[in-house]
C-alpha cells in the first residue's frame, strides 16, 4: 500500500529530467525515444557497426568474451543485446547444455537478435525476453556472468541498470560492460571526435537514409562517463575487484566486476 511518505513518488519521478544525446528530456520519454532510433537502424545495424568502427568491434566483442570466464554448463545473461554479437560467442562457450539469454527492452532488435542466433544455428538453449535492463524480469542469482556491450549510455538510469544486473549475478559470477568511452592520448582523442562528428551523422544519412539517429549515438557517446566515473559506478553497484581494459586506446573500454 502507498503511504504518505511515497504517494508523490510518481509525480517527482516524472518531474525527473535526463540527457538523449545532447537535448534534455524528461525520464519517462528517453526509452521512447531510443527505441525510435533503433527502430530506424535495425536493419542495418550490423553493416552500420562494421563502417563505423571499420569493423573493430568485432575485434572488441571477441576480447569481451575472451573474459568472460565461462565454461560448459554455465548461464550467461546478454542485455540489450541487440544483434546477438555476443551471444554468439557465449553460446560457443557454454555449449549445449549451458544456457544463453538475449534481452532488449526494443522488440525490433530482439527480433534481429533472434533471427541471426537461430541462422546460426543456436536454437536449444537460448532464451529471449523483452524486458528493461533498470528492472530485469529474472529471479535473483540466476547468471554466472552478465554482459552489456554498447547498450548502457541508452538506459535511462544506468545506476539502477547495473543494480538489476548485480541482483541476478550469481555469487562468484562476473560482469562485463563493454561501451564507448574516453580516448587516453590527446591527439586520439581530437581526431576521434572529429571522426564521430563529421563522418558518423553522414555515413547514416548515406546507409541507413537517418543521420539523426547517428547524430544522437554519437552525442550519447560523449555523454556517457569516463572509465573513472564508470569504476566508481560499478562498485556503488556492489561489483568487486574491477579491472578496466582500454581498448583502441580507450575508444572502448572493457570493464570486469566479480560478485561475492
Amino acid at each position: 500500500m502507498p503511504t504518505a511518505a511515497n504517494a508523490n513518488a510518481p509525480a517527482e519521478r516524472n518531474a525527473r529530467t535526463t540527457h538523449f544525446g545532447c537535448r534534455t528530456v524528461d525520464e519517462n520519454a528517453k526509452a521512447g525515444l531510443v527505441g525510435a532510433v533503433f527502430d530506424s537502424v535495425a536493419a542495418r545495424y550490423d553493416l552500420m557497426n562494421d563502417l563505423m568502427s571499420f569493423g573493430a568491434h568485432r575485434w572488441w566483442k571477441r576480447f569481451a568474451a575472451s573474459q568472460s570466464g565461462l565454461r560448459r554448463g554455465d548461464a550467461v545473461l546478454d542485455v540489450a543485446a541487440g544483434s546477438g554479437d555476443m551471444a554468439r560467442h557465449f553460446a560457443r562457450q557454454v555449449g549445449a547444455g549451458g544456457r544463453v539469454v538475449l534481452t532488449d527492452i526494443n522488440a525490433t532488435m530482439l527480433a534481429a537478435g533472434k533471427r541471426n542466433m537461430t541462422d546460426a544455428g543456436w536454437v536449444g538453449n537460448i532464451g529471449y525476453a523483452l524486458t528493461d535492463a533498470e528492472q530485469l524480469c529474472f529471479a535473483d542469482e540466476l547468471f554466472d556472468c552478465v554482459c552489456i556491450a554498447f547498450g548502457l549510455r541508452n538506459v535511462t538510469r544506468p545506476a539502477d541498470a547495473l543494480a538489476s544486473m548485480h541482483r541476478v549475478t550469481r555469487a562468484g559470477g562476473r560482469l562485463l560492460l563493454l561501451e564507448f568511452s574516453k580516448p587516453i592520448l590527446p591527439l586520439l582523442a581530437k581526431a576521434y571526435d572529429f571522426y564521430s562528428r563529421k563522418a558518423i551523422p553522414k555515413l547514416g544519412e548515406l546507409v541507413v537514409g537517418d543521420a539523426r539517429s547517428y547524430q544522437y549515438l554519437v552525442e550519447s557517446i560523449q555523454r556517457h562517463p569516463s572509465q573513472q566515473a564508470m569504476h566508481a559506478m560499478l562498485s556503488q553497484a556492489g561489483f568487486e575487484d574491477l579491472k578496466i581494459h582500454n581498448l583502441s586506446g580507450g575508444i572502448v573500454a572493457l570493464h570486469i566486476g566479480f560478485k561475492y
